[in-house]
């Protein structure tokens, strides 16, 4: 999902550029592509087109656990929204079931009808309102957000979002203990692990793609070294590289 996010930006302005055809078979809309920059800018215009939300809202939501007040924040702005009826999906990565403060805004916004799923897999921050604008991130640190209202890219955003709702799970909307989520999902959290190990990824890029502390990846490294009966990161890259094992916990 995530990477195909930044070509989406890039095709959004070729789409809505300066028409270099003569005939005029691009049309040029600037106003189909608008960059906001600054944190407080990104909030307000989404809080502006939540207002406005008639039918459905999508989000995903990556980096794993995000802070409490950023999720009361979070659950403050759709509040109305779901309360009156509004559809509402949310991804998020499989490590939020360990979350307390996840745990609690998904039983709130479960509870007025929205839908959350987890995903092992890395994917960029999306909200889609309406089918009518989407928003995508333009920097690393998020600092810079797209507002994109070209209808082709928006349904393509919405079908990315589809596709990746269909293969994630369902978040438990009711207390559960670290255990029994470990038991759901930490095979797949550890099999991502591998792959990007496998690929040569760096440890920061590791636990930024999985939504997970140093200390965690490190935890699960050793567990798997241990499974696998690896005495170092090179052997465990090898046995990783050559074993199709699936990780139990």
């Amino acid at each position: 999902m995530a990477e195909h996010l930044d070509e989406l930006a890039r095709l959004a302005e070729r789409q809505v550029g300066p028409a270099d055809d003569p005939v005029g078979e691009v049309a040029s809309d600037p106003s189909a592509v608008r960059y906001i920059h600054g944190l407080t800018a990104i909030s307000e215009t989404i809080d502006e087109k939540l207002d406005r939300a008639r039918e459905e809202i999508l989000t995903a939501q990556p980096d794993g656990p995000r802070p409490g007040p950023v999720l009361k924040s979070a659950l403050e702005a759709v509040r109305r929204q779901i309360s009156a009826g509004i559809a509402m999906r949310t991804l998020h990565q499989h490590t939020t079931r360990f979350d307390e403060a996840t745990k609690e805004y998904v039983r709130a916004v479960t509870d007025r009808g929205a839908k959350v799923r987890t995903l092992d897999e890395f994917f960029d921050r999306l909200i889609i309102i309406d089918t009518s604008v989407a928003f995508i991130s333009a920097n690393e640190d998020r600092t810079t957000a797209v507002a994109i209202t070209e209808p082709a890219v928006v349904r393509f955003l919405k079908d990315t979002f589809e596709r990746a709702w269909d293969r994630a799970s369902p978040f438990p909307f009711v207390p559960v203990h670290a255990a029994k989520a470990a038991g759901e999902v930490m095979p797949a959290i550890r099999e991502s692990i591998g792959r990007l190990l496998v690929e040569g990824h760096s440890d920061k890029r590791i636990t930024r793609r999985m939504g997970i502390s140093e200390r965690s990846l490190q935890a699960h490294i050793a567990a798997m070294k241990q499974e696998l009966g690896a005495h170092n990161r090179l052997q465990l890259g090898y046995l990783l590289g050559r074993s199709d094992t699936t990780y139990i916990f």
